[in-house]
């Protein structure tokens, strides 16, 4: 029996395009404008015009292609694999998302569900992004959760063996707020406790996949500093695909 939720062929492509619909939406006017505009071009209007198009086409096939890899075809969702990463199965764990959860029900089936806690640290007034917002309005039945804020998690210090944050920390767009996130966490897990994150990173790989998008994203280097600072050693890097690292961070005793 599959201890995971199975997603459909083409689920997490179609999120994409969901969440992000706008942004396609242009891209598509943008190439038909560009396509009705070409016979009444010159010559250098046409080396201009192709000049932003080309590398536009290639980003939106290319972004599609990547992610229903990633999202579809990878089997990013099998947190069994990610779980043996960690020093020990923990008993007590917290899950956090910022608005949009597709792992705390997976979680749920693979580790203790006692003493479990998911906690939603989604804040309208910093997390401004589009395509979250669309994200928010997809009904899902997702595991419940208790609302929190990136710098104050309504739990004791302590609590948790473990801690996961799956495509959540980057919707904090500031180094100071993934810094507090992070101490946060530090202080509600126990000594030698441990932190999942799992992020694309703000390298080439990810330009050439997504194009400008890539911004959304921050470099490995960040995240190993806003560890550092928050009291967090890395113990632990791998990565998932080529676009997708994983990082266990513990807690320095």
């Amino acid at each position: 029996m599959s201890t995971f939720t199975t997603r459909g062929p083409y689920q997490g492509v179609l999120q994409i395009l969901q969440f992000n619909r706008r942004m396609y939406l242009l891209a598509t006017a943008g190439i038909l404008a560009a396509a009705l505009a070409w016979p009444f071009l010159p010559t250098p209007g046409r080396i201009a015009l192709l000049s932003g198009v080309v590398p536009g086409m290639f980003w939106v096939a290319s972004s599609l292609l990547v992610s229903h890899y990633i999202y579809d075809r990878f089997p990013l969702y099998d947190f069994r694999r990610i779980v043996r990463l960690l020093t020990r199965v923990p008993k007590r764990w917290i899950n956090i998302h910022s608005g949009w959860d597709e792992t705390s029900g997976l979680l749920t089936t693979i580790l203790p569900a006692d003493g479990n806690q998911v906690v939603d640290i989604f804040d309208p007034l910093i997390m401004t992004e589009i395509s979250i917002q669309h994200a928010r309005l997809i009904n899902q039945k997702a595991v419940p959760a208790i609302s929190g804020r990136y710098n104050r998690l309504p739990f004791d210090a302590g609590k948790f063996d473990a801690a996961f944050a799956i495509f959540t920390a980057h919707e904090l767009r500031r180094h100071e707020q993934r810094v507090d996130l992070f101490r946060e966490i530090v202080r509600v897990l126990i000594p030698g406790g441990e932190l999942v994150l799992m992020e694309h990173a703000r390298d080439w790989k990810n330009f050439l996949a997504f194009g400008p998008g890539f911004l959304h994203f921050f470099s490995r280097k960040e995240w190993r500093n806003a560890a550092s600072e928050a009291g967090l050693m890395v113990r632990t890097e791998i990565a998932t695909t080529p676009f997708v690292h994983v990082y266990v961070l513990r807690k320095n005793l």
